[in-house]
């Protein structure tokens, strides 16, 4: 039967193709329930251009191979993973309907794995920069990868001293950059100074290199050089989905869980970025595992475990 065939319904429904959406697949598969995964094609992990703390690769592995495989492993055991994109949900007696890009479809339980998207600066050749590892978006993954490096960090002052002060245990040259002086306060200020951090607080433009950044002084000094860019300007969550169907969210858009990823919505799950907490693939896997046991318990009626 086409998954868009009106009345079709799956046991299970997810929404989001990244490592989360598609490890839930896998584990739902295996646990012999009908589940379709509706993958958008715009999984963070795809910029990851090379991980290497994700378990099980000790060599690293990029984030569109990984990707690929978990797809494969998901397929494998019976999983569908459809293209697309969900535009609309509700919830009418007791059962999930989505609209998609290819049709509706209906679901006893929906997983929702949709993720954030990163803030990041007006460079010219962004995408390029985050290819090549000269702009990183995850200190907690890669921070290691830029050990006695020279770092700039860019963003508003209170996430930017943040993620600087944690980059300065891995490198002696930490950097904040900023266009106006007034844009980092007297009391930022004295805290990068207590923490060795440099401020560069006329910055003009950041020139992308093969092997790092030109920086451009607004000042008229001489162009300074960088190895390592890092974004810290926070995240928007693709929380709308849940939003919509009635799933409290907190103050920055995070999907509100209980122990088992369950949200304040019965039958609606949230797992990986989307759900608070620490945005990592092996976090991901760990969410996976625990909702999609939690949701096989509850279809058979068993105790929660």
């Amino acid at each position: 039967m086409p998954i868009s065939s009106p009345g079709h319904e799956f046991d299970v429904a997810i929404v989001g193709g990244g490592p989360a959406g598609l490890a839930a697949g896998m584990y739902l598969a295996r646990f012999l329930h009908s589940v379709i995964v509706v993958d958008a094609g715009d999984a963070r992990a795809k910029l990851i251009p090379k991980s290497h703390n994700c378990p099980g690769f000790p060599d690293g592995v990029g984030g569109s191979e990984l990707l690929g495989r978990l797809k494969a492993q998901a397929q494998r055991y019976g999983a569908g993973v459809v293209d697309g994109r969900v535009a609309g949900a509700k919830k009418r007696d007791g059962t999930f309907v989505l609209t998609t890009t290819f049709g509706t479809i209906r679901a006893k339980r929906v997983v929702l794995a949709t993720g954030i998207v990163d803030k990041a600066p007006a460079i010219e050749g962004l995408e390029e920069a985050v290819a090549a590892g000269t702009v990183r978006l995850c200190p907690v993954c890669d921070a290691y990868e830029a050990v006695g490096k020279r770092i700039g960090v860019v963003g508003p002052e209170h996430l930017a001293l943040k993620e600087a002060l944690f980059l300065k245990e891995y490198s002696g040259q930490v950097t904040l950059l900023a266009n106006y002086p007034e844009d980092i306060s007297d009391a930022a200020r004295g805290m990068a100074s207590a923490g060795a951090i440099e401020i560069w607080d006329t910055v003009e433009d950041l020139v992308a290199r093969a092997t790092g950044f030109g920086v451009v002084m607004a000042d008229g000094a001489p162009m300074r050089e960088l190895d390592v860019v890092y974004p810290a300007m926070g995240s928007d969550v693709r929380s709308e989905l849940a939003a919509a169907l009635g799933a409290e969210c907190d103050a920055q858009g995070y999907v509100l869980v209980s122990r088992h990823l369950e949200t304040s919505t019965a039958g609606l799950y949230a797992i990986g970025d989307v759900a608070e907490g620490l945005n990592q693939i092996a976090v991901a896997f760990g969410h996976a595992a625990t909702a999609a046991t939690h949701i096989h318990n509850a279809l058979q009626s068993r105790p929660e475990s």
